[in-house]
């Protein structure tokens, strides 16, 4: 798919040198669970900021990230982790979702996105861009544009628009031609946008 993905988007010139210049592909293989815990902690955080939370939440819990490890950790070393205490919360709800329903790439495999977003945004603490998030990362689902991710917009606006913005109308109308991978060329956005730092 990732050949085939790029074969694509290299009809793209500005792609085309994304492709070249990084990897976006270098992320550990996180369980579902831990990539959704991830993505909760990492909402209306800078990437700096999620990194050190993250590493210190999966310290409290020995790296074994599960429903059941994050339900039974202890709340304040959670919240001394850097964890608000809304997002104990919010991962303790994903967690008791986990446990009810099977959110697995498998569980999930014939499922349409958008309900699949309205399964995730049932659960308190999850909203539109964590479930894209999770579209886009876990069930590797190909062509998402997660416009609401400032991330995405920001490296856009950067790459196609020399910094200034742009309506999300016409992001998506750049977006067209990454059709039917746009979930890939979001990748290299992201990747760019962070070296940028």
């Amino acid at each position: 798919m990732r050949e085939e993905a790029e074969a694509v988007l290299r009809t793209d010139p500005v792609m085309a040198g994304l492709i070249d210049d990084h990897d976006p592909y270098g992320e550990p293989d996180w369980s579902e669970y831990e990539r959704l815990s991830i993505s909760i902690i990492n909402q209306q955080l800078s990437t700096a900021s999620a990194a050190a939370v993250r590493e210190r939440v999966f310290e409290v819990l020995d790296g074994e990230v599960t429903p059941e490890t994050v339900l039974a950790a202890d709340e304040t070393e959670l919240r001394e982790a850097g964890l608000s205490r809304m997002k104990v919360e919010y991962v303790r709800n994903a967690a008791r979702a986990f446990e009810r329903e099977d959110f697995s790439r498998e569980g999930l495999a014939g499922v349409p996105e958008e309900e699949v977003v309205t399964r995730l945004t049932e659960i308190k603490g999850i909203g539109e861009w964590t479930a894209r998030m999770y579209l886009l990362f876990v069930l590797e689902r190909e062509d998402v544009l997660p416009l609401g991710d400032l991330a995405v917009r920001r490296g856009i606006e950067q790459l196609y628009g020399d910094g200034e913005e742009l309506t999300r109308g016409e992001m998506r109308e750049i977006a067209e031609g990454w059709r039917p991978y746009r979930s890939v060329a979001t990748r290299y956005i992201w990747a760019e946008y962070e070296s940028e730092g």
